[in-house]
């Protein structure tokens, strides 16, 4: 049977994925609102679709496998709002079905571990909108899905160089405030695994081994740079947007053993120096 993704929301870590599928066959369709991308998915190999159910409905009927990365807005899950009952009638002929969600679903552990048996307990409004979007999904019957709940991503032109470079960086201190994060390449090799390894029902934490205070990574930045560290501001002095606020309101460390043990993935990027250090090393191969 030929391999159809079609990929719901499609932005950076979908693309990152469907770089390894391309080349290996599949045919795969991803979803804009914006017509002005579609000569860019066009070039990576990508069919580009509206946001429209017309545009998307031949894709779902035809699909092996469905990807959503869309994220939920204050009115819901909006690749449901608009094809639910069209995906409830394709469900059960679907050979594997993800939702890419966040470890915010978690809440707040006070810097303590968590896993995927943890009490879904969020603390902002973005994280329980997770948590009603993935009990939608999961309640759709038949549906062979896979959550994947995501850290902090970063990865090419998604990393802190570019503010340590301009001078805009700041190493804000909160005691205590530890994050975890993920480099997109180990996203888009561990949603393949899946992909080759189905098991409906399943949650993975998609995450690194070395859960981090943020100043750390940003002064790591700055020291592969060697450049001067950027200067460090205690947290109740920052400014600081309401949602960058929000993301220091939550500490926790998340646990990855699911990912290996069940889909066999060694991280290619097990912590933030590695990732930095590669992300580094590319930019300046292109210069």
């Amino acid at each position: 049977m030929n391999k159809v993704l079609l990929s719901l929301g499609h932005g950076y870590c979908v693309s990152h994925l469907a770089r390894r599928l391309v080349p290996q066959g599949w045919r795969i369709a991803g979803t804009t609102r914006d017509p002005d991308k579609f000569a860019s998915l066009r070039a990576q190999g990508i069919t580009p679709l509206l946001w429209d159910r017309d545009a998307i409905l031949p894709w779902l009927e035809h699909a092996s496998h469905l990807l959503v990365s869309a994220g939920p807005t204050e009115t819901g899950d909006p690749a449901l709002a608009l094809l639910q009952p069209d995906i409830t009638k394709q469900a059960a002929r679907l050979d594997w079905a993800g939702y890419l969600s966040t470890t915010g679903v978690y809440g707040d552990a006070q810097g303590g571990w968590v896993d995927e048996c943890t009490p879904l307990t969020p603390d902002t409004e973005r994280g329980r909108r997770r948590v009603r979007a993935e009990a939608a999904w999961s309640a759709i019957p038949d549906l062979p899905l896979h959550i994947f709940r995501l850290a902090g991503i970063y990865g090419p032109g998604r990393g802190p160089f570019a503010k340590v470079r301009e001078g805009s960086a700041r190493r804000i201190i909160k005691p205590g405030q530890v994050f975890s994060r993920i480099h997109v390449e180990d996203i888009a090799q561990t949603l393949e695994a899946s992909m080759a390894h189905p098991k409906p029902g399943a949650v993975y934490n998609l995450c690194d081994d070395d859960p981090a205070p943020p100043q750390d990574v940003i002064a790591h930045a700055a020291d592969l740079l060697g450049v001067e560290r950027p200067p460090e501001v205690p947290f109740d002095e920052a400014d600081l947007s309401p949602m960058a606020r929000s993301f220091y309101s939550e500490s926790k460390r998340v646990r990855n053993a699911k990912i290996k043990s069940d889909l066999g993935v060694t991280l290619k990027y097990p912590d933030y120096r590695t990732g930095l250090a590669a992300l580094l090393a590319e930019e300046r191969a292109r210069q």
